[in-house]
């Protein structure tokens, strides 16, 4: 059977490249400046089958969000940090974060895009809202075998220690350009982004020590 026909019979084929153009058109562009027939170029498609699928660009966007936090969620998830020792495994889930925001550079455009639109669409989905209940529950674990061992301060909170983390890992990404270019000095883009891997591991393992909250 031609390779085209096969393309044409795979309808969950067809929305996943629908889903990763959208991905790419929405964070080229924003809700707004997105068309459907760009985002049917991307998927080798036509405008009619995007719009089969999913309705309507803001549909489209609605699944977008909730498939890119879907795949941050998995794949903390799937770290299997229970076997490790709380501060090492808090060690690699900060390095694991900060690797996979700045190798999905388009999820953090979406975000700050989202951002910018005050929340309007995330506000609207219970699932990303339960999808997200996980990354709570994967530190959460961590957090409570530190308190345990005596290695983390008991009076930590579980979403003020997502927050450091994240805010860490989303400012490299999406500050890269103004922050370096105001304060890189002669640092190359390598030495910048070793640097604050190695930050967001030090100043959160320092705000866990008993006593540093």
């Amino acid at each position: 059977m031609p390779a085209l026909a096969k393309r044409k019979n795979d309808p969950e084929g067809l929305k996943k490249r629908i889903l990763a153009g959208a991905l790419a058109t929405f964070a080229e562009f924003g809700l707004q400046g997105a068309r459907m027939e760009q985002i049917a170029d991307h998927a080798g498609t036509t405008k009619r089958m995007v719009v089969y699928h999913f309705t309507n660009k803001e549909k489209l966007y609605m699944a977008v969000l909730e498939q890119v936090y879907q795949a941050i969620r998995q794949h903390e998830t799937e770290l299997n940090l229970t076997e490790l020792p709380p501060q090492l495994a808090m060690q690699k889930l900060a390095e694991a974060s900060f690797d996979y925001h700045l190798s999905h550079p388009d999820f953090m455009r979406l975000v700050c895009s989202e951002n910018l639109m005050r929340g309007r669409y995330i506000s609207q989905s219970a699932r990303i809202k339960a999808l997200n209940q996980s990354a709570l529950n994967v530190l959460e674990e961590i957090l409570t075998r530190g308190k345990a061992d005596g290695v983390f301060d008991p009076d930590v909170n579980t979403v003020d220690v997502h927050r450091l983390i994240s805010s860490i890992c989303t400012h490299n990404v999406s500050n890269r350009y103004t922050f370096n270019t105001l304060f890189g000095d002669n640092e190359s883009e390598q030495q910048s982004v070793a640097r604050n891997r190695q930050l967001v591991v030090d100043a959160t393992l320092r705000y866990l020590r008993p006593g540093a909250a």
